[in-house]
């Protein structure tokens, strides 16, 4: 699973630990996530153009991956806070990760809009 988590993901439902589900038919950024060799990488909020370029904001959530009883863990660390993921798929064609309230997010491939 660890390759296919680098890349532009949309989300595209959140389905809270209560059994209430959003979906998202449209959403103003996407996350870019990028995964080291030594598994640790970054999270990063994009705002895509219609040009095809995107604006970035300067924060980032650095983090870390470790594979710990048979699920794989994202621990996060940022200036205000620390706090961990569990991905429960991630491949080509979805992203799925519970946090520690056992909410799940569900993202899929960002895709470009094309005006063409």
């Amino acid at each position: 699973m660890i390759p296919a988590i680098t890349g532009y993901w949309q989300i595209e439902t959140v389905t809270l630990s209560n059994g209430t589900s959003k979906n998202y038919s449209f959403s103003e950024t996407i996350d870019y996530i990028e995964v080291a060799d030594s598994l640790s990488g970054f999270r990063k909020k994009l705002k895509p153009r219609l040009n095809g370029t995107y604006i970035t904001s300067k924060n980032l959530e650095r983090f870390e991956l470790k594979v710990e009883n048979d699920s794989l863990n994202i621990y996060y660390t940022t200036p205000f806070d620390n706090w961990k993921e569990t991905v429960l798929r991630a491949n080509e064609n979805q992203l799925i990760i519970m946090n520690k309230n056992n909410d799940i997010y569900s993202y899929k491939p960002y895709e470009p809009i094309s005006l063409e």
